[in-house]
């Protein structure tokens, strides 16, 4: 199984670029992302960011975060064979359909997207 990071955190506000503006000026960190609805922001030279959501709640279970992989399919399909839940099959993406990703469940019902 190749997953080999986490990468991205949600977290919630309610304006994204005053949220961008406050991370960046007072925490120092650099912008990782800058696309619509997907601003990610962390510290210099880091792999992990935070996604600054826009006023939206997390849909029960979503967690906001992203493990990657090297091979999705195939990790996907690892999975699988272990018996993980996916309450989302492997999938291309609603938002850029040169991107796939899956939504995988824990025990406890807490989600985790796998991209």
């Amino acid at each position: 199984m190749a997953i080999k990071q986490i990468a991205t955190v949600a977290v919630m506000v309610s304006d994204e670029d005053k949220a961008k503006k406050w991370y960046t000026n007072k925490l120092g960190f650099e912008i990782m992302s800058n696309e619509s609805h997907w601003i990610v922001v962390g510290p210099k030279g880091s792999s992990t960011g935070l996604h600054l959501c826009p006023d939206e709640k997390l849909e029960p279970g979503n967690q906001g975060i992203m493990l990657k992989a090297d091979n999705v399919e195939k990790t996907y399909r690892e999975l699988k064979k272990k018996g993980v839940e996916f309450t989302r099959d492997l999938a291309k993406s609603e938002w850029d359909e040169e991107v796939i990703y899956a939504v995988l469940k824990d025990p406890y019902g807490n989600e985790f997207w796998l991209m």
